[in-house]
């Protein structure tokens, strides 16, 4: 059965450091949903890959004294193991340093300029390097760093091409409020009131400053701007100018392109104009998601964060960790993720939920029947409810996953789940297996339990495909039963189906001692080993050290500065008059916390205005792991003003 085509896009990533379980949501996501279209009968083309060009990763590859592809290459064999660690189904892979996409890239920003909207000028503004972005004054957060991922930008100003999106301005606005592309909706009001209602402004299309990207053809010096790069590999990675590929015409326009929600300003205005421009169908759907934060805090070793996704699937199974973070993601929004979460996640859904209902149904096959149910029934109208939710199943997850909406299409399986545990405790099978002349009545029992895992387990498939065969084989079932056409019909399994006990498919974790053991797993050298190497490669005389003047000063005041999350305001005790220090340490202490405290501070760096308020130095601080940022704090007895040798 074949229902057409379906093409799903996650973004391609940027190959900055080595993965997380940040990175898994979209892929993951993507995963089920392509595994979900192809199981309707849909010819999926799934596509992800790695944005490889721009500012950072050339100074990331001169700091380690490599070039840009050998800094690449290694993080994107990482990124490719580790989809193949969460059994991630991509149909086609694409890297922006593909000979291929190079080449296309090259035709399609030569194209919107012989087409006239393209020209050159100047930029003068601030870009985030991090981000690859460009913005304006108006755009930057309270503290005049980048709105996205609030780091510092810097000053650019460079010779430039520039495309004309101030020009499309009311399509694009049309496009999103006049239809269905982007959602949540709450993404399309943001949009709108942030970006194009303020006033579109034409986009810098290429660089000068740097020579890591696509070099444009006709004007040597220029790169193209990353993201047009980027954007680009959704048509390319078809065949769209070029010969790699030959499936353009059959795949285009994307069925849903998914991504976090820091990129959807690039794929629900950018992208969408330079198709208008190209004069190329727009893409159907596009869906922001939101983020996954480390247990909204700060990462903690009591806590236990440990977020490799490597370590989570070789000590929980990967369908274990598809699940927790598909089922823990709400439409549109954030979610918390801790090692806490995601045990209790897999101790009550999997091991208590539904890893316990295949296990007691199995067992009780087993003992009362030898493992294959007699064909005399005995039905009863308690069954009722339980056969009814089994049967609409089908059709109340399908359109979730079509809207993206994977966690409640999940609820909506585990609902079913639920139900079956409690049909097991109403009809108290072990009662029944005691009156020879109710054994009618239990094999129906068994039976109906063992139809409602097939069906849930059909549509689990999609988000746990591991587990599932195995769960298949316990009940008597196979592929040809768990086809999505007859997850619907509730009786296709065999009158005398027989089961197969194994082992459990999720076993129960102990919290407290699995806590300790992922602590244990968490060495400096793993965690350092990239400041190492650039430790190495980026040394400096004794001489210009010794430019560095530190000193000791104690803190006799500390306050919030009130239009910043992150800054504090430092009264600085240094031997001498005394000076303010503004400090970028609020998320990790309270202002009381630190007065009385003596730190080091670098006395000779220049003045600077933070948020409106003087800064004459700064004190320092180390990383004490992913996002933990601790003071530097000297003996109570150190003289305030003393000189740091």
């Amino acid at each position: 059965m074949n229902k057409g085509k379906y093409y799903i896009t996650t973004p391609i990533y940027y190959p900055s450091g080595n993965p997380h379980i940040g990175h898994c949501y979209t892929t993951v996501a993507c995963d089920a949903i392509a595994r979900f279209k192809r199981m309707e009968g849909y010819d999926v083309m799934f596509l992800t890959g790695t944005d490889e060009h721009g500012m950072k990763i050339e100074q990331k590859a001169k700091e380690l004294g490599v070039t840009p592809k050998e800094y690449v290459d290694p993080i994107v064999d990482n990124f490719k193991k580790l989809w193949n660690t969460m059994d991630i189904s991509y149909d086609r892979y694409i890297r922006t340093t593909d000979e291929y996409h190079v080449k296309s890239v090259q035709k399609i920003f030569k194209k919107l300029y012989d087409k006239g909207y393209i020209y050159k000028g100047e930029y003068t503004g601030k870009y985030c390097t991090p981000c690859e972005s460009f913005w304006t004054e108006s755009q930057l957060d309270e503290n005049g760093c980048c709105p996205d991922c609030h780091r510092p930008v810097i000053d650019a100003h460079e010779e430039a091409y520039f495309l004309k999106v101030s020009e499309f301005a009311d399509k694009v606005e049309k496009f999103l409020t006049e239809t269905d592309y982007l959602s949540p909706k709450s993404r399309v009001n943001e949009m709108i009131n942030n970006f194009i209602k303020p006033g579109l402004e034409d986009l810098c299309v290429s660089r000068t400053s740097f020579t890591w990207g696509i070099p444009v053809d006709f004007d040597p010096g220029h790169v193209v701007y990353v993201w047009v790069d980027a954007l680009s590999n959704y048509i390319t990675a078809l065949g769209y100018e070029n010969d790699e590929y030959n499936d353009f015409e059959k795949y285009w326009p994307a069925d849903l392109h998914m991504t976090a929600k820091e990129i959807v300003r690039f794929h629900s205005i950018i992208w969408p104009i330079m198709l208008m421009m190209l004069d190329l169908p727009l893409p159907r759907h596009l869906y922001g998601h939101g983020w996954i934060n480390f247990n909204g805090q700060k990462m903690s070793k009591s806590i236990g964060n440990v977020i490799d996704p490597f370590v989570l699937a070789k000590r929980y199974g990967s369908d274990a960790v598809r699940y927790q973070i598909l089922r823990d993601m709400p439409y549109g929004s954030d979610s918390n993720f801790s090692n806490e979460i995601m045990i209790n996640r897999i101790n009550s859904d999997l091991a208590n939920g539904f890893g316990n209902l295949v296990s007691r149904t199995v067992a009780m096959a087993d003992k009362y029947f030898g493992g294959t149910l007699p064909e005399e029934r005995q039905a009863e109208p308690l069954d009722d409810e339980l056969i009814s939710m089994a049967e609409k199943l089908c059709d109340t997850v399908t359109p979730l996953i079509e809207e993206a909406q994977l966690a409640k299409a999940l609820e909506e399986i585990f609902k079913v789940v639920s139900r079956a545990n409690k049909y097991i405790d109403e009809t108290e099978p072990w009662i029944l297996g005691k009156d020879e002349t109710k054994k009618a009545r239990l094999a129906s029992v068994l039976y109906n339990l063992l139809e409602t895992i097939r069906i849930c387990s059909g549509l689990l498939a999609a988000f746990m495909p591991k587990t599932m065969p195995k769960v298949w084989e316990q009940i008597g079932a196979d592929e040809t039963l768990t086809k999505y056409e007859i997850l619907g019909e509730f009786g296709k399994l065999p009158a005398n189906v027989a089961v197969h006990k194994g082992e459990a498919l999720f076993p129960r974790i102990d919290v407290d001692k699995e806590i300790d053991e992922l602590n244990a797993l968490l060495t400096p050298a793993k965690t350092f080993k990239e400041d190492e190497d650039l430790d190495k490669a980026n040394v400096i005389t004794i001489d210009q050290f010794a430019e560095v003047k530190l000193r000791s000063g104690e803190i006799t005041a500390c306050e919030k500065i009130k239009k910043s999350k992150k800054l504090l305001k430092l009264q600085v005790d240094d031997g001498r008059n005394g000076r303010q220090i503004v400090s970028g340490i609020a998320n990790w202490y309270k202002p009381e916390d630190l007065i009385g405290k003596k730190i080091v501070f670098v006395a000779n760096l220049s003045p600077a205005k933070l948020c409106g308020e003087l800064s004459e130095g700064m004190i320092l601080a180390c990383d004490a792991g992913e996002d933990d940022v601790r003071v530097l704090f000297l003996d109570k007895d150190v003289p305030n003003g003393s000189t740091i040798r």
